[in-house]
């Protein structure tokens, strides 16, 4: 087991997690389990399957978490995610996206409906008890959003528990509407720990003093935290005349100008809303020191593309990436420990470190 590790629920009292924690190899093998196979991942882009016969094979969270699924739409035109995982022998059942009328193991010759269901296997006369539940692919958890996939290994909570105040929030946005902008996607890699990304991404705090062109933006002052039990919520309001949202009169937030909602759920998924659309985050480790961030951009209204706060994401992201760099350096200093928290401004990152120390604490998934 991992050094247990604690953070005060009272904030005014709380330190950070200590120095330790993004050394602790332990912790970051648990986390695999702790943290990420019951979380709900983004997996992809629902035109992968989107018409009947279509499979869609995928690593669940490839370098961390490389479970091998795969998505099929069968002939009734239902949608399954199931495990690429022949029930024989463990071979990929499924090694290329295309149109197929079942899956079949090139292996030895097992066969799948798209739904996974066992269809036949060769030379197996003889065998007791056979087919069995066993034999089927296993079905896992998944949910689509608009053109959104995600997809859970082991969730503990569902898709609604999780998402239900990003729906409650913004669920007026026509999700449908929103498509996919390759073009303008990205991945960076950052040499620090996974953590230490989304510690930053949590607090607005450093924006005045990292972000001087997003400051000049947002009102800074009017800038909040909204917690809730499987994440937050940062709304970023717009300074007068800056881009903002046109939100319907049933918003809670009708009357404000907000530029930009920054949600975060636990533990590595940003869903980062703007008036052009959506632009989410996947922050997937890749060992202790090395972090893959995935921008990845869905397009609303092409015409605010390039106003606000949601302008130059480019840019805000490489100054992100600096500093984290060298915190997860400067962490590896003998004369630092651990800090303590702004109680106004990183409500989010203590957050974060809260469930970080308790899913550890568990020893389960969560």
């Amino acid at each position: 087991m991992p050094t247990r590790y604690f953070v005060d629920e009272d904030i005014r009292r709380a330190s950070t997690l200590p120095a330790t924690y993004y050394q602790d190899v332990e912790a970051y093998e648990q986390g695999k389990s702790s943290y990420f196979a019951s979380s709900w991942q983004f997996v992809g882009d629902s035109d992968a399957v989107r018409v009947p016969g279509q499979v869609f094979p995928f690593e669940f969270m490839p370098g961390l978490l490389a479970e091998p699924l795969v998505f099929t739409r069968d002939t009734e035109d239902h949608l399954h995610l199931l495990t690429n995982v022949c029930t024989h022998r463990g071979m990929q059942v499924c090694e290329g996206a295309g149109n197929e009328r079942f899956l079949r193991c090139r292996y030895h010759g097992r066969r799948f409906g798209l739904d996974g269901a066992f269809k036949s296997m060769p030379e197996f006369e003889d065998v007791c008890d056979f087919p069995s539940e066993r034999d089927n692919l296993t079905k896992i958890p998944f949910h689509v959003w608009g053109p959104l996939m995600f997809a859970s290994l082991t969730p503990t909570a569902s898709f609604e528990e999780v998402f239900a105040p990003v729906l409650d929030r913004v669920g007026w946005l026509p999700m449908d509407e929103f498509q996919f902008d390759p073009a303008n996607s990205r991945e960076y890699v950052v040499r620090s720990h996974w953590a230490l990304y989304v510690d930053n991404y949590l607090e607005g705090f450093h924006i005045p003093f990292v972000h001087t062109g997003l400051n000049d933006l947002l009102e800074y002052d009017n800038y909040v935290t909204e917690t809730f039990a499987h994440g937050n919520l940062q709304i970023g309001e717009a300074k007068s005349g800056e881009g903002c949202f046109d939100l319907p009169s049933t918003s809670p937030d009708f009357g404000k100008n907000v530029a930009a909602y920054y949600y975060w759920l636990f533990p590595n998924l940003m869903l980062n809303f703007y008036p052009w659309g959506l632009s989410i985050n996947v922050v997937r480790p890749m060992g202790m020191e090395l972090t893959k961030v995935s921008f990845i951009r869905y397009v609303w209204r092409p015409e605010l593309v390039g106003v606000g706060a949601g302008a130059d994401i480019d840019r805000v992201e490489r100054e992100d990436e600096q500093v984290v760099e060298l915190v997860h350096r400067g962490l590896k200093s003998r004369f630092y420990h651990s800090g303590r928290f702004s109680p106004k401004r990183e409500i989010g990152t203590h957050q974060f470190h809260r469930m970080l120390a308790e899913r550890l604490a568990s020893g389960r998934e969560f």
